[in-house]
């Protein structure tokens, strides 16, 4: 079982360190692939426009561009809401960026107004690899995230 206390400290120490999103996101997701086992992406998707464009991330070569509302991703930002999937192949819509992704968990990033800036995306090669403490760990994660988080390049 994941220890995500200690994984949140982690990422609070390396926010510390550098806030600002892309340096803090690059290594939210190693340390997200390096903690968390049975993952083959880990990584953000960052809203332009209508569509979340790929950031930072560690993994297989990704899709660059989701349109809000479809495949998983996008149904996070349209609903405003984690959506955690034990199979991706029966989600209506999904979006096969790494066909050795089974299931995934999807965690939406909100800037201090509540609106959603994108979004933490996970994928495992296992069928029905995250559970209900993954949701709710994932979801402590990004809200430190979003607590330390610099949107603007301070230079």
């Amino acid at each position: 079982m994941t220890n995500y206390a200690l994984l949140c400290d982690q990422l609070e120490e390396f926010l510390k360190e550098e806030p600002f999103y892309v340096p803090a996101l690059s290594n939210a997701s190693a340390l997200l692939m390096d903690t968390l086992p049975d993952l083959n992406w880990a990584g953000f998707y960052l809203i332009r426009g209508e569509r979340l464009v790929v950031g930072p991330f560690q993994g297989r070569p990704a899709c660059i561009h989701i349109p809000v509302g479809k495949g998983v991703c996008g149904t996070a930002v349209k609903r405003n809401e984690t959506v955690l999937v034990p199979d991706v192949h029966a989600f209506p819509g999904h979006i096969a960026c790494d066909s050795a992704s089974n299931s995934e968990i999807v965690v939406p990033i909100h800037d201090n107004s509540g609106s959603v800036l994108g979004v933490m995306d996970i994928d495992s090669p296992r069928m029905d690899r995250f559970s209900q403490d993954d949701r709710e760990g994932l979801e402590r994660f990004v809200t430190a995230l979003e607590k330390h988080l610099m949107w603007k390049d301070p230079m």
